[in-house]
């Protein structure tokens, strides 16, 4: 029964959408209705609004490693299958929201969260993966998709329990599928750099 209240929970708290509130809190059009209508921090930032985004970013992230976080310090039974559960949970509730109808954003930032409470290393290997495709190549996107091709080899490396490998490989199977219309986009030499504005541009 724990474990099902743990679950849960962690689902509704990836639900919540820190690119929705913080575009409310800003007065800032709703993230769903301009660019790649993601709600994610790399379409708050096309609003303009670097403080939003990054308060977007921090959010998504904070949520993932709270929800993981939680679950290894205080569930006493099954503890490693348990906060495999819970970390996708999290992760799931920000890709499909209960509260914006199933329709939320593509889960990097929560993904990020979730791999710094799993394991601090791997989690800050991750985002250095992500930063240096970024800073190179300036698409969030492919930045996005290398880091998590790396996640579930970092996981590895460092050790991490089979069920903890295999939910972080399976964030990563996810996080690739959401970015499909974003590979297309690389591929046809579409895809929007950081910081764009165009209306049709597909984020990560």
């Amino acid at each position: 029964m724990m474990t099902l209240v743990f679950v849960v929970l962690a689902y509704l708290l990836g639900s919540v959408s820190f690119a929705v509130l913080m575009s409310k809190a800003f007065g800032l059009a709703d993230p769903r209705t301009y660019g790649s209508g993601n709600p994610g921090a790399t379409n708050v930032l096309r609003s303009g609004k670097k403080a939003a985004a990054a308060l977007t970013l921090l959010g998504d992230a904070a949520k993932g490693w709270l929800a993981v976080f939680l679950a290894i310090h205080f569930v006493t039974q099954d503890t490693q299958l348990v906060v495999a559960l819970v970390a996708l949970a999290v992760f799931l509730g920000h890709l499909f929201p209960v509260f914006l109808k199933f329709k939320g954003g593509k889960g990097v930032a929560t993904a990020l969260g979730v791999l710094l409470a799993l394991n601090i290393w791997m989690g800050l290997s991750v985002a250095a993966t992500w930063l240096f495709m970024a800073v190179v190549f300036r698409y969030s996107s492919l930045s996005a998709l290398v880091a998590a091709v790396a996640a579930p080899i970092f996981a590895i490396f460092r050790g991490l329990p089979n069920e903890w490998v295999w939910a972080t490989l399976i964030m990563s199977l996810l996080l690739i599928w959401r970015h499909k219309s974003n590979i297309q986009n690389l591929l046809a030499g579409k895809e929007s750099k950081i910081g764009s504005k165009k209306k049709q541009a597909q984020s990560a």
